[in-house]
């Protein structure tokens, strides 16, 4: 029973801290679209 509740434990924990680093507000979801973006418009200027 013990180890069953560690195991929630650990599981729900690291749910929580990938919500709130890939999630959250500036985070890596956000900011990979940003640098995408960026790295679009780059492409995009350059000449041939």
């Amino acid at each position: 029973m013990r180890a069953i509740l560690m195991t929630l434990l650990l599981i729900i924990t690291a749910v929580v801290v990938y919500t709130a680093v890939a999630e959250g507000e500036g985070g890596l979801n956000e900011s990979v679209s940003r640098s995408g973006v960026v790295m679009r418009e780059y492409i995009k200027g350059m000449s041939p």
